[in-house]
């Protein structure tokens, strides 16, 4: 008997650990839908198909992630949409807010601004912003967990934090990302978000169930997080690039190289392991469960 049988899948995923599990995305656009949100965000076509489709194509092309977003509890839609713009870039991340009548109007905003400097356009973010994973029909764990994390925040920051669609990674909830930094945590409690958003609000990084930065893959997410828990930097103190170099070792996922800006830097390995199966999400089947794990870590010579 499989023993995470009948467990909802953040207890079946309590061992597996977080380093290099955020969803790799450089640009976010979020779009206020208080409606009822289908499972997918774009496949259930809950903005209409029309929209769905061109919007599908449009964030596809730019890179972008699209995402739902609502205000924690209940609120009177008046039919003005807040939309955010985000470019989680790990130098000159930007975020800035549109307000909308009509979702056509998406297609006016050219998504492909994320890959340069923040426009000025709109309204600038100053502030961090606060995703709540709060997704029940993509995952039960997302709504269960996600949304007392997203009331208690939305009550001592009001404006600042909204409940959101599948922000990836559900057996890891209550799931919280930052924008427009792209710092994604997980298992944060009520005490453990008040504490990164805080940290966030002084450039600064809370380590407390970081899962990674966004805007990287999984090898160069998990050797920030691993550096980050050998060195104290500010949030825009540490560059990655993944090393290229062939380590001829098949039991190794690969390295990264992590810079500092003052010239320090580290080679970060990293690889592959194994737990036995588990339920990636509720009421799925269990199946093999892998993760990234460090290896080492070697300080390089200073540039």
């Amino acid at each position: 008997m499989n023993p995470f049988e009948g467990m909802v899948c953040s207890a079946a995923a309590a061992d597996l650990p977080l380093l290099g599990t955020a969803v790799h995305a450089t640009g976010w656009l979020c779009i206020e839908h208080p409606g009822a949100w289908g499972r997918d965000v774009l496949g259930d076509e809950v903005l209409g198909p029309e929209i769905t489709a061109e919007l599908a194509a449009r964030t596809s092309a730019a890179k972008v992630r699209p995402t739902l977003i609502r205000r924690p509890g209940r609120y009177e839609f008046t039919g003005t949409r807040t939309v955010l713009l985000a470019s989680a870039r790990p130098e000159g991340s930007w975020c800035v807010r549109f307000e909308i009548t009509d979702l056509r109007e998406l297609f006016d905003i050219d998504l492909h601004l994320v890959d340069g400097p923040a426009p000025e356009i709109d309204v600038p973010v100053d502030d961090p912003i606060v995703l709540v994973c709060a997704h029940g029909k993509r995952d039960q764990c997302c709504a269960r967990l996600g949304r007392p994390i997203a009331a208690a925040l939305a009550a001592e920051q009001p404006g600042r934090v909204w409940e959101a669609s599948h922000t990836g990674g559900h057996r890891f909830a209550p799931a919280v990302v930052l924008l427009p930094s792209g710092l994604t945590y997980g298992r944060v409690d009520i005490p453990a978000a008040r504490d990164l958003l805080a940290a966030a609000d002084t450039g600064e990084v809370s380590l407390t169930g970081l899962r990674g930065r966004s805007c990287y893959p999984p090898i160069a997410q998990l050797a920030e997080v691993a550096v980050r828990e050998q060195v104290q930097a500010p949030a825009d103190a540490l560059t990655v690039a993944l090393d290229p170099t062939p380590t001829h070792d098949p039991t190794l996922a690969g390295a990264a190289v992590v810079t500092h800006r003052d010239g320090r830097r580290w080679r970060v390995t990293t690889r592959t392991a194994s737990a036995p199966p588990r339920q990636a999400s509720c009421n799925a089947k269990p199946k093999p469960a892998g993760y990234l794990e460090p290896v080492s870590i070697e300080q390089l010579p200073t540039l």
